[in-house]
């Protein structure tokens, strides 16, 4: 009896001991992922088990080790949830240097929130999560996180390597499907094709990464998957809610948002008769539609309400002529109902909204998108609504949808078009400046621009949405003079304008110091406010692909009045450069005691590869060594 209890002591004492043995010390990590990296995956697994289109099953296992201060964005946890996607356990585990356990995650722990954003009226998602908040350095935490999605309309993608700074020693993918479903994937990045296997008459398929250093920030770049491994999953047969869908094609997925919308279309009779009254005298359906807009944007407001399947499917038309306010969805939904009233046809239409958002794969069907916009098919144009906005033009999206693959929902189902592109000649920044410096160097100027399409969109904004104060404040930010007093401010939209609106700024200012003065001499820079941001550093080992995403044109024109007898000592030549990103052209001349200076730059859109980047880091940085080159005039002896 006693050898047996001895016996059993030992084995448990071993136990212990082996549950107390260190696990992931730094000192394994290989050297090459320390270099430029903030934190280390040491491992990860993503499992998704799809059981059906009703029932997924994921867990999420990962173990980061923080390096320092700044990788302590990687150390928590933060999952959102609702009743299509329940978090059914979690645990978590910290460690030190060493690998030795410190603490273990609590249930009381982890934060229980509502997840519902600034934007939002009403939403019914939570968010779960948790951080040690431990501040000895490096330090490593392990967390496993299970879920039950109960739809397959949307699968979590994968992104082993979702950060700068960020090396990976090892993550895997493991998708788990019956045999007879039709699970599509879309990989990036990724060397040759996943794993995969059969198990107890399911489909395996497995993707895995190791050791992969840190990236650090490339200027310019593209989307994340043009730079880091993704796999991206489909269903083609889906679930949500009680719809069932096909994503095997846009077509189908297009019918099964067309479901959705189905009967939600309908107007209250006063709305009718308020549609037939605005659109008596019409002469057109432009003119029609233009009214319509109108009076939708001056009648209803942008409220976010994401209430069970609210994510997908709009309140009806009735709700949102009730209650006078809808998302995205919803209000786009009430144009289109509008519309309907008065004979013209419109297109719901989905797209992923945001500046420098345009990257969308065509030839995948998955859900892509985040917004709701409504286009009008014309006989000879096509206009687009932004039927979120109070205050834009009717026909003009700007830089959040536009030039980018959206799909519209036709009566036959989804059919992907492009919205429109505005070229360089209508995104103008058009700027002119007359300007007097005296004797002690301060200078007195009035200034005025015209901002079209594109380079109009955020004096849009700031005209309709800021206050004096902030306009101001953001002046100051904007025009980066080290000092200066504002004598005027003034801005003049012209929304109506075709082909896109302008807005125009007319500004006077008084900047003390602007222009030196040493002995006889002085020293004043002719481009006074619109001089090139960028200055590139020597960078020999890009890896992505360059982006430019709005093509733009701006000209300046600028007279400078300075004292009576200075003569130019030292002048900067002519400058022009041509360059597959964009022109550039500056010159500046002296005549008496007036200095001009002219220059234009056009800078062009699209995807141009790695290896040009000792191109455009040139090009950039003779832009900015020209915009700041000064003029230097020397007074005549008396």
């Amino acid at each position: 009896m006693i050898r047996n209890y001895l016996l059993l002591i030992l084995l448990l004492t071993a136990g212990a001991l082996r549950a107390a043995d260190p696990r992931y010390p730094v000192s394994a990590i290989p050297p090459a992922l320390l270099k430029n990296a903030y934190a280390v995956q040491r491992e990860e697994l993503v499992s998704v088990k799809i059981v059906d289109t009703r029932d997924v099953r994921y867990v999420h296992r990962i173990v980061v080790t923080v390096l320092n201060e700044n990788g302590d964005r990687f150390a928590g946890f933060s999952e959102d949830y609702d009743k299509y996607r329940e978090i059914k356990d979690v645990s978590g585990v910290l460690y030190d240097a060493q690998g030795n356990q410190l603490r273990k995650l609590k249930q009381g722990d982890v934060r229980d929130l509502s997840a519902v954003s600034e934007m939002s009226l009403m939403e019914d998602s939570r968010v779960k999560s948790h951080n040690f908040y431990h501040k000895v350095y490096p330090y490593t935490v392990a967390y496993e996180v299970e879920f039950r999605h109960r739809h397959t309309a949307f699968i979590p993608r994968w992104v082993p390597q979702g950060a700068n700074y960020y090396s990976v020693e090892q993550s895997k993918l493991e998708v788990t499907a019956p045999e007879g479903y039709d699970l599509r994937y879309r990989q990036f990045r990724y060397e040759g094709k996943p794993a995969e296997r059969t198990e107890k008459g399911a489909k395996v398929l497995t993707w895995e990464v190791k050791n992969v250093p840190a990236q650090q920030p490339e200027p310019f770049t593209g989307p994340l998957r043009d730079r880091c491994t993704m796999v991206y999953l489909a269903p083609s047969k889906f679930s949500f809610a009680e719809y069932d869908g096909d994503m095997s094609s846009w077509e189908n997925f297009g019918k099964f948002i067309a479901t959705l919308n189905q009967g939600r279309d309908v107007l209250p009779a006063n709305i009718k008769s308020t549609v037939a009254s605005i659109t008596a005298n019409a002469k057109t359906d432009a003119e029609k539609v233009r009214l319509l807009y109108e009076y939708m944007q001056q009648n209803t407001r942008y409220i976010s309400i994401q209430l069970g399947i609210g994510g997908w499917q709009p309140f009806d038309a009735n709700y949102v002529a009730t209650k006078g306010y809808g998302d995205c969805k919803a209000l786009s939904n009430y144009m289109k109902a509008l519309l309907a009233e008065a004979g013209i046809r419109s297109h719901y239409t989905l797209v992923h909204a945001g500046r420098e958002e345009t990257d969308f794969m065509e030839d995948f069907t998955v859900s892509q998108f985040n917004h709701i916009i409504l286009c009008i098919p014309g006989a000879k144009d096509t206009t687009w609504l932004e039927c979120t906005s109070q205050t834009a033009p009717a026909g003009y999206l700007g830089g959040f949808t536009n030039n980018r693959p959206v799909l519209l929902i036709t009566e036959q189902g989804g059919k992907l078009v492009r919205t429109p592109a505005y070229p360089a000649e209508q995104n103008l920044q058009v700027r002119n400046i007359i300007a007097e410096a005296d004797g002690t160097g301060t200078l007195k100027l009035k200034c005025e621009t015209r901002y079209t399409g594109l380079q109009q969109d955020y004096y849009h904004q700031i005209v309709h949405y800021d206050s004096r104060e902030k306009q101001l404040e953001e002046l100051k930010d904007r025009l980066k003079l080290p000092s200066f007093d504002i004598g005027e401010l003034k801005y003049t939209e012209h929304a109506d304008v075709r082909p896109v609106p302008e807005v125009e700024e007319t500004m006077e200012l008084k900047v003390p110091n602007y222009a030196s003065v040493t002995g006889k001499r002085l020293f004043i820079l002719p481009n006074i406010l619109t001089r090139g941001a960028s200055k590139l550093s020597s960078d020999s080992t890009r890896s992505s692909d360059i982006y430019f995403y709005d093509p733009y044109v701006d000209a300046d024109s600028v007279l400078i009045t300075v004292p009576e007898g200075y003569t130019p000592e030292a002048m900067f030549p002519e400058v022009k450069l041509s360059t597959a990103f964009g022109n550039y052209y500056a010159r500046v001349t002296v005549n008496g005691n007036r200095i001009t200076y002219v220059r234009r730059v056009e800078m062009k859109s699209g995807r141009f590869p790695a290896k040009d980047y000792p191109k455009l880091e040139e090009f950039l940085n003779q832009i900015y060594k020209s915009d700041r080159s000064k003029v230097v005039l020397v007074k005549k002896e008396a």
